[in-house]
């Protein structure tokens, strides 16, 4: 057997991370003996415990100490980050270090400094000019790029139970088609109202359903009341949203009796056609011919947006950024301003932006089927809460609690 000793501390025992790390090593095939454990006596106080971790071999002991460092756990001995030059440009070195999340240090030349650009499935890569470190996509690499590898010297700083419980705190419950549904979106509203007060913004990433339940027209008052201001859609959303504007359909449905148009299903690439003409959605809004919508809602008050495609979109549309890489980097330039997600009805869009977030940005998923919102919290976005719902009640629902008419 061989073994490393670790260290957690924090508010390990009601935030159920010691458990967590303990229940880790047994089922990654160690074995761990308890050689000091500190419990705080009060509610502030922070508890310490001192693990020995064992396992037959050097790999898997490797693997155990991989897993639970995604809980805080640290080496007893602190040493600096080992730091190896990339070889090739989009290639991380061997055994680099893999993100998570949350908020992480790093301890170079003594000292424990913050990663910047926090972000899941990143590696770590450090600037000599700055004398800092920042999350990087791997595509993002260059060659002779200094990059974290191993978990020496690397400290996770995991989210703990909150002193006061609520819906958005961590370890929420699992999601659930019979959760009090008022209750969670009165705790919505409440979250929405105190991050625009605070200055922060909102961001909603949203699917077509949004327009093809009768949405937009709730969508459109949060916009004119400050509650969204960044939106993520794909190309869908946004060729409805402008479909519905100039036919009145959506998907060729008629919005207002529920009965399809004469040649209906032409509606969406007619009105695709129509703003490829004038060049722009923005084009297209300042010179009359779309007045109402989501996109003109967000033209109209700068509501910054990003609309990514897929390959089964018709057009697409002119704003549409048809290089997935190319707007998953548009789509980072607007996550550190984000202080709160609202994500509805997008399974796609809501993971890749789930990937995007921090974990300390507080997110709320609203499907109609749960497997989107399980799908989102599996991949990582464990700060997720579920709403189980058709959308155009919850966002009726929202307006009310938020006293937007």
């Amino acid at each position: 057997m061989v073994s490393e000793e670790i260290l957690v501390e924090g508010h390990i025992i009601d935030s159920l991370i010691l458990s967590k790390i303990l229940d880790e090593i047994l089922q990654f095939g160690g074995d761990f003996r308890l050689k000091e454990v500190h419990v705080g006596q009060r509610r502030d106080d922070r508890s310490q415990a001192l693990i020995e971790v064992q396992a037959p071999d050097a790999n898997q002991l490797g693997r155990i100490l991989n897993q639970i460092s995604k809980h805080g756990a640290t080496f007893r001995t602190p040493e600096d980050v080992h730091l190896i030059p990339a070889e090739q440009a989009g290639v991380f070195p061997e055994g680099f270090y893999s993100t998570t999340n949350q908020r992480t240090l790093v301890r170079y030349q003594g000292q424990w400094l913050e990663v910047r650009k926090q972000e899941m499935d990143c590696g770590i890569r450090y600037n000599p000019a700055e004398g800092t470190f920042e999350c990087v996509p791997v595509i993002h690499i260059r060659a002779g790029d200094l990059i974290v590898v191993g978990h020496r010297g690397v400290k996770v700083i995991p989210l703990e139970r909150s002193r006061e419980l609520g819906t958005f705190e961590f370890m929420s419950s699992n999601v659930s088609t019979e959760k009090p549904k008022n209750v969670i979106i009165h705790d919505v509203a409440q979250k929405m109202r105190s991050v625009k007060e605070a200055g922060g913004k909102i961001l909603l990433v949203g699917g077509p359903a949004i327009v093809h339940t009768g949405s937009v027209r709730h969508v459109v008052r949060l916009i004119e009341e400050g509650f969204v201001r960044i939106l993520f859609a794909g190309n869908a959303l946004a060729t409805h949203d402008i479909e519905l504007a100039l036919f009145g359909t959506s998907l060729g449905v008629h919005m207002d009796r529920a009965i399809p148009a004469d040649t209906g299903h032409e509606h969406h690439l007619r009105a695709i056609n129509t703003i490829r003409r004038y060049g722009s959605i923005r084009a297209a809004v300042e010179a009359g011919v779309v007045t109402s919508g989501i996109m003109h809602a967000c033209i109209r008050h700068n509501v910054d947006f990003v609309l990514a495609g897929s390959i089964r979109d018709d057009g697409p549309l002119p704003e549409v950024i048809t290089d997935v890489l190319v707007a998953q980097d548009r789509m980072r330039e607007f996550v550190p301003e984000v202080g709160f997600a609202l994500m509805v009805a997008t399974t796609l869009h809501s993971v890749a932006t789930g990937n995007l977030l921090p974990a300390w940005v507080p997110v709320v998923c609203v499907d109609i089927s749960p497997s989107t919102v399980t799908k989102l919290s599996d991949r990582g976005t464990f700060q997720t809460v579920g709403v189980v719902t058709d959308v155009e009640p919850f966002f009726r629902e929202l307006l009310s609690e938020l006293g937007v008419s």
